[in-house]
């Protein structure tokens, strides 16, 4: 037994960090550089899907939209962070030209093309660049 337990403990399955499904700093400090020089607007419930241009994925954090005329959408999952890789390809079925925030995101490995979660949106924060003051 106690073979077995130093042997979860060394793949990291027995770890609390493992159960922490919040941000990871490295992610928040890469989203933060992106972000860099650009002010945050009022979040909005959707977002047009013919306007998003691509998206980035912050491990276990959040869901960057870039949109066709440079406003940047910030979207932190409401649920399933744990599941949010960025090495994983978003895969969103919608039935109406919008993405909005009670929809789910199913996220599928790259390489085996395996299902490997979903999360549940939430809000979507605009980020635009700011303007130099006059």
């Amino acid at each position: 037994m106690r073979f077995f337990l130093l042997l979860l403990a060394g793949l990291g399955l027995a770890s609390p960090v493992l159960a922490d499904s919040g941000p990871n700093q490295r992610a928040e400090a890469s989203l933060a550089k992106v972000l860099a020089g650009r002010v945050a607007g009022e979040p909005v419930d959707c977002i047009q899907l013919h306007d998003i241009d691509s998206t980035e994925v912050f491990d276990n954090t959040a869901i960057l939209y870039r949109t066709i005329g440079g406003k940047l959408y910030l979207n932190r999952p409401r649920s399933g962070l744990a599941s949010l890789n960025d090495d994983d390809i978003l895969v969103t079925k919608s039935w109406t030209p919008e993405l909005c925030s009670i929809d789910t995101v199913n996220l599928v490995d790259r390489t085996s093309h395996f299902p490997t979660g979903f999360v549940f949106l939430g809000k979507f924060v605009p980020y635009s660049k700011a303007q130099p003051s006059r």
